[in-house]
């Protein structure tokens, strides 16, 4: 059958120049020596109208369901090159830190700020998201960056083919850049020349209520904290890196562990705030009530865990290097940590960095994390966002789409 044909095949019908299909983009890259992916789930493509990175429409022709096509994304063809042009200096009065309201804003080293919080710099507006990158502050200039966050970097883009359709004539309609919408996030988790990020500024480790962590998680909540179609994620991420016979602590544990269904773990250990909320977690073999913001330190020996993992509450540690360190100290080495969350969590006790931070910042904080210990090698991300939220779904009126899901995951090395 012929290229661009959009007639059935044996197993149905394949991606032609009039066809609609769905699609999941697949955005693998690297950069300082940690592993990105990123996923765009469930996109709706048009060929007849849609813009795709070069090469990749004529790739995806007389593909079908199932079908996986990958192709090169060289620097320049996802978002254009690095510009010296783009990387100035502008006086520090121009950064306007009452622009976020509540919230702590300096041009630290690294960070990712809306363009909007710029007041008369190159055509910037009060409602500009774009994001720029702070390089330098000195006396009363700072250096930015308006290159694109993804830069300079280049990547490897699979598309793996759900459902395809040839639709009738058309005429008109939204176009969508997929080379826009591929590339909107990623680059900003890295770090900027390979140095680390000043995410650790006075006060990044606040909260808004301040109230003993004990009290505050006494009473029992039961509840889930995502969508059931972001929770099917975690556990995906989670089989990845678990398997039959592993003993595995839970960090900051509730009623739910989210690991695979089928999966025979040795172990699995969970430690969190509510002991009624762990005791009904059924998966758990055994569990302790244990505040890590009052005292980071494990109640467990050394080397004694295959594997850790912790589900959408590292945005509450006060003090989370300390608390990753001990994580190290109580896996074998090799053994994965694999840290899981989105975009939502309890205002009063996220800490104030958390809440400030653009959502691919947070991969990034969550990265330091685990580089500052020192004790953490293969470190790589995770990022899953499009897919429909489930029409059971609370939210399934307001939210088109599920929760994101964000990780990242390293392993233990031997001192």
């Amino acid at each position: 059958m012929g290229e661009g044909s959009g007639n059935d095949r044996e197993h149905g019908p394949v991606i032609g120049p009039n066809s609609l299909a769905i699609v999941d983009f697949v955005l693998d890259w690297e950069k300082d020596g940690v592993r990105h992916r990123a996923e765009k789930r469930h996109r709706r493509i048009n060929m007849w109208r849609d813009m795709f990175p070069a090469g990749l429409d004529a790739a995806l022709f007389g593909r079908g369901a199932g079908d996986v096509v990958e192709i090169d994304c060289p620097v320049g063809s996802l978002v254009e090159d690095r510009a010296k042009g783009e990387v100035f200096e502008i006086r520090e009065r121009d950064f306007k830190r009452d622009i976020l309201t509540g919230m702590r804003v300096e041009p630290d080293f690294g960070r990712f700020y809306p363009r909007g919080i710029l007041e008369g710099v190159r055509g910037t507006f009060r409602q500009d998201r774009r994001p720029f990158r702070c390089l330098d502050r000195a006396e009363d200039r700072l250096t930015v960056d308006f290159n694109h966050p993804f830069a300079g970097i280049p990547a490897r883009l699979a598309v793996r083919i759900g459902e395809v359709a040839e639709q009738g004539y058309e005429q008109g309609g939204r176009v969508t850049d997929w080379m826009h919408q591929i590339s909107d996030g990623p680059g900003i988790e890295a770090r900027a020349d390979g140095l680390p990020t000043d995410f650790f500024f006075e006060g990044a480790f606040s909260r808004a209520v301040e109230e003993d962590d004990a009290t505050f998680y006494a009473k029992p909540r039961m509840t889930v904290h995502l969508d059931s179609a972001a929770l099917a994620i975690v556990a995906e991420i989670y089989g990845e890196v678990l398997a039959d016979g592993m003993a595995v602590l839970d960090l900051m544990s509730s009623l739910h562990s989210h690991v695979p269904e089928g999966l025979e773990l040795s172990r699995l250990a969970g430690l969190g705030l509510n002991a009624d909320e762990l005791a009904a977690n059924a998966r758990l073999t055994d569990h302790v009530v244990h505040d890590l913001n009052a005292d980071p330190r494990l109640p467990y020996e050394d080397a004694g865990f295959d594997a850790a993992i912790s589900t959408v509450s590292i945005e509450y540690l006060t003090d989370p290097v300390a608390v990753v360190d001990e994580v190290a100290r109580v896996l074998k080495p090799g053994a994965p940590f694999a840290v899981t969350f989105s975009h939502r969590w309890f205002p009063p006790k996220v800490v104030a960095v958390w809440r400030q931070a653009h959502a691919f910042e947070r991969i990034g904080l969550v990265t330091e994390y685990f580089l500052r210990t020192g004790r953490f090698a293969d470190l790589r991300t995770i990022s899953v966002e499009g897919l429909p939220r489930p029409a059971d779904d609370p939210y399934a009126g307001s939210e088109a789409f599920s929760d994101p899901v964000f990780a990242v995951i390293g392993r233990k090395v031997a001192r």
